[in-house]
């Protein structure tokens, strides 16, 4: 009975110590489990950490804008590529990289501040350096400097300006001739002055209808409509321009040379557009001619590329303005070109024709000396 007693008492106690260390094995199973999981989710969010990170940079990389970012002492922590070339500049383009410095070291003190650095060049660009502070909670991160070449939106501001003032100014002219011319005619009863009167209201009125024609005309080139693409020999179209730009070549004494291939130089193109470009170029160099100095029109095969180039001995294109003269009403001397009856829209034309084709149009020019202007279109362009 005793040894019975005794067996069972050693069987609860094994029981009860197998328990005890079962319940401690679950423990220890749970705790590895519990830290294996604590791992994974760590693991997990230092991925989303960097995945975020990446995404961030990528996108900063991505922009077309200079960004630099600082810490709280001013230590710069990240450039995107875009700001990166100004830190190895040595030329004007240091003056950005400056810029950049300072206003900085002037956002770490809680202002947000900007400068416009205009670079000469060429080519000539403006870029607007903006920087602020990085705060939020009352926690100081640092700043951060952003860099815009706000060349291209100048531009076409500066063209905008240029279109309403000179177009306001071109139609004025002709129109208060005309109005004037009119109320002269009509207190007046000598035939001779009235014959004579009557020419001028003549020439001006035609004055304002070339005015709207090339205003009309650029309009349709810019936009390409109505445009009709089919095989055209170069020659041809020299010879249609040759024939509207002689009249005025006549006039001013200047005499045009050619020198053309023996052979057809055919492109697909819009013969009407390029006949435009062709009189404009050739227009463009009789009326900045002086008197028996000749214009000369050359044609030539450049690869797959046609080459017409047209060279006079005039008065030449100053550096500074050669940017800007394919730019609709720009002209480099406004005097003269009132002389000459020119309103600065004949080179625009030219150089949207070139752009309709897949072509381009080149100016070389020395002030004084003439200037030559190319157009060059490839053989089977499209549109």
């Amino acid at each position: 009975m005793i040894v019975a007693l005794v067996v069972v008492a050693a069987a609860v106690g094994l029981v009860i110590v197998g328990a005890v260390a079962w319940r401690e094995h679950r423990h220890f199973v749970d705790a590895e489990e519990n830290r294996r999981r604590d791992d994974e989710m760590h693991r997990r969010q230092e991925g989303e950490v960097a995945d975020s990170e990446a995404r961030l940079r990528l996108s900063l990389d991505a922009i077309t804008q200079g960004v630099v970012m600082a810490d709280a002492d001013g230590t710069v922590l990240y450039r995107n590529p875009y700001s990166q070339p100004f830190t190895e500049a040595r030329h004007g383009e240091a003056l950005v990289e400056a810029a950049v410095s300072e206003l900085l070291a002037e956002a770490a003190q809680g202002r947000a501040v900007e400068r416009e650095v205009e670079l000469f060049g060429p080519p000539r660009q403006c870029l607007f350096v903006s920087a602020m502070p990085l705060r939020a909670e009352g926690r100081d991160y640092g700043s951060v400097a952003l860099i815009d070449d706000i060349t291209e939106p100048q531009r076409l501001d500066a063209m905008r300006r240029d279109f309403v003032a000179n177009i306001s100014h071109e139609l004025r002219t002709p129109m208060g001739a005309l109005s004037l011319l009119a109320e002269t005619l009509a207190g007046e009863t000598d035939p001779e002055v009235v014959s004579r009167l009557a020419v001028r209201v003549q020439a001006e009125a035609i004055r304002l209808s070339d005015i709207m024609d090339d205003l009309l005309e650029l309009s349709r080139i810019e936009s390409n409509e109505a445009s009709e693409r089919a095989p055209v020999a170069i020659q041809h179209v020299i010879s249609d321009a040759l024939s509207r730009a002689r009249a005025t070549a006549e006039e001013k004494d200047v005499p045009i040379e050619t020198a053309l291939p023996a052979l057809d130089l055919v492109v697909r193109a819009d013969r009407r557009q390029l006949t435009s470009a062709v009189f404009n170029l050739l227009d463009n160099a009789v009326k900045y001619s002086e008197a028996t100095r000749p214009v000369r029109v050359t044609t030539r095969l450049e690869g797959n590329w046609v080459e017409v180039e047209v060279r006079d001995q005039g008065y030449g294109i100053p550096l500074r303005h050669q940017e800007r003269i394919f730019e609709r009403f720009y002209q480099v001397d406004r005097s003269r070109g009132q002389t000459d009856g020119g309103v600065g829209l004949g080179l625009a034309i030219v150089r949207h024709v070139a752009t309709n084709h897949g072509g381009e149009v080149r100016v070389e020019s020395t002030e004084g000396e003439g200037s030559s202007f190319t157009l060059a279109v490839p053989i089977g362009a499209q549109a």
